[in-house]
């Protein structure tokens, strides 16, 4: 699959290396696992002749630096003599290297290092304090446990702590570039497929790849790339959640079940689970960037009128459709898996269809607020509040998968309190979004 999309990230990576020429850079990416920092870090240095590029291992530190030691000699064609054990050694004779060399270094699942030698960390900060002044060298940290690298990287008790010159946090493909991606290689899709496109990969890097290598464009063709035997999806938000979670996994998982089921309160949670959850969702917001509070518009900062949604729409239907039926999974019965997925799919997909068209609106940079609206007991809900407060605009939007659905009268009723609340000088405009406007 050609490389797609990351012009932004790309353009900063050149100019971050640009100033490295006159200083030494810093440069901490991150992002979930299958995302593509990997692919956009070495699409970045793919002109350079001196760009070294070291993967860290869970393996004993003499292993590693063997191996270090081996790819620095082959990429920077230099002889290092004598025994390297450990790695802060290779990393002050590459800080003094450059000082004479201008290269790029990339050290890729940076958080592994966590489990060969902790205090590696450490080394590195004295080592980086040390050379920094007059080293040249344009270092890239990457990794994808997010909660290990931001404990790295921003705790304040952590040695490598406000040691970064630069950060990138790598996101999904927006759904434009879905779009653009499913249009290059099967031009007669439907909205049906693009909406599965986007709920099955998230824009996910890894995911978009998988299923265009298998040609399955279609919802259908899709579904059997996800329900067949030996399937990378099936043990997949297992692979990718389990080392952030450690021990307590399966309260986790069992808390991203009931939210991607639409049990999503607090409450309703706590009541099911019978087990207080406010710590597991304040860790699964703010440490693993999993899941996020929705507040309707307008409303205080701290009320408790709350629910939570998984950011990752993979996730979101692993945890709603694998994850809920282990049991069949264990006993291989994919074909139970996906007929309930076809049972479900289109009030399921309907939900996912909202979050679609609110991108599309977040990418036309013309509101300064976007989001949702709804009473006290999930009453009169409006799917999209997008409020444009320079024009005194607002949009209020109905989406629905068939358009003859939509009622803009309905819509313009439960939006009058609202209106009559908080936009009463805002000039409002009513609209209906369904698979049509894709």
């Amino acid at each position: 699959m050609k490389f797609y999309n990351r012009e932004k990230e790309l353009t900063f990576l050149k100019s971050i290396k640009e100033r490295s020429e006159a200083e030494a850079q810093m440069t901490v990416v991150v992002g979930r696992r299958r995302i593509g920092k990997t692919s956009l870090l070495k699409k970045a240095v793919e002109n350079e002749d001196t760009a070294l590029y070291l993967f860290v291992t869970r393996k004993n530190e003499v292993l590693i630096c063997e191996e270090f030691k081996e790819e620095i000699e082959r990429t920077l064609q230099v002889k290092l003599f004598g025994s390297f054990t450990q790695f802060k050694d290779l990393f002050q004779y590459l800080m003094d290297l450059s000082a004479t060399r201008i290269f790029s270094l990339i050290i890729d699942e940076f958080q592994e290092f966590n489990y060969v030698n902790p205090s590696v960390y450490s080394e590195m900060q004295n080592i980086w304090d040390s050379y920094k002044e007059r080293s040249r060298i344009n270092l890239i940290i990457c990794g994808s446990v997010y909660s290990l690298m931001k404990n790295i990287f921003e705790n304040s008790k952590e040695p490598l702590f406000a040691r970064v010159t630069e950060r990138i946090h790598l996101k999904p493909f927006h759904v434009d570039t879905l779009i653009e991606i499913l249009s290059d290689n099967y031009p007669k899709y439907t909205p049906e497929d693009l909406l599965a496109f986007y709920v099955l990969t998230g824009g996910v890097a890894k995911y978009v790849e998988l299923l265009i290598s298998k040609k399955a464009f279609t919802l259908s063709k899709m579904l059997d790339e996800v329900f067949r035997e030996n399937s990378l999806f099936i043990d997949e938000g297992r692979n990718v959640l389990i080392e952030e979670f450690g021990k307590d996994y399966a309260t986790y998982f069992s808390i991203l079940s009931l939210i991607a089921s639409s049990k999503t309160s607090r409450s309703e949670i706590e009541s099911i689970l019978e087990v207080s959850i406010g710590g597991y969702l304040e860790r699964m917001e703010n440490d693993f960037n999993l899941i996020r509070k929705v507040r309707p518009m307008f409303a205080k900062p701290g009320g408790r009128n709350i629910k939570y949604e998984i950011v990752d729409n993979f996730l979101n239907f692993w945890f709603r459709f694998i994850y809920k039926y282990q049991s069949a999974v264990e006993i291989g019965n994919f074909g139970y898996l996906r007929s309930v997925v076809e049972r479900d799919y289109p009030t399921y997909s309907g939900k996912i269809l909202e979050r679609f068209f609110t991108e599309k609106l977040v990418n036309l940079q013309r509101y300064s607020a976007i989001g949702t609206w709804w009473e006290k007991g999930n009453q009169n809900e409006l799917d999209i509040v997008a409020v444009d407060d320079f024009t005194k605009a607002v949009l209020f939007a109905e989406v629905k998968r068939k358009k003859e659905n939509i009622s803009i009268s309905v819509l313009q009723e439960k939006a009058k309190k609202l209106v009559q609340s908080q936009l009463k000088d805002y000039t409002a405009e009513y609209m209906g979004f369904s698979m049509e406007d894709m």
